[in-house]
């Protein structure tokens, strides 16, 4: 069983920056993909962003190619997703989680989900 904690969200003004963390704990962190999604209200769950398990491959939503970068450091067991250029379309909560299987575009296909973090970009 694998619990995720994210942090780092917040209130910004367009054009700023934020660096999300995800801590992980209770499994092997680095056998995962991970993987980042955002859920504004009214909205369905979208994808962000993913890497790999050893982070070589990295994918992003086309909305936030560019804009934001996601790593990881295996050795802290911890990914992050770092977002400059924000826009205030960007606001919703942020959801970070991870995949035995490989990684994948699709929130089902995830095994375990942190409880968000709430990023608010004003204009």
């Amino acid at each position: 069983q694998v619990q995720l904690v994210e942090s780092g969200g917040g209130l910004v003004q367009a054009g700023g920056s934020l660096r999300l963390s995800c801590a992980a704990s209770g499994g092997t962190f680095s056998s995962y993909a991970m993987g980042w999604f955002r859920q504004a209200p009214g909205k369905e769950r979208e994808f962000v962003a993913r890497l790999s398990w050893r982070g070589g491959s990295k994918y992003y939503a086309d909305s936030v190619k560019g804009r934001f970068s996601i790593s990881r450091d295996n050795a802290k067991n911890t990914v992050y997703l770092q977002m400059n250029s924000l826009k205030p379309e960007d606001t919703a909560a942020y959801y970070c989680a991870a995949d035995a299987g490989g990684g994948s575009y699709y929130a089902n296909d995830y095994d375990y989900w942190g409880q968000g973090t709430q990023v608010t970009v004003s204009s």
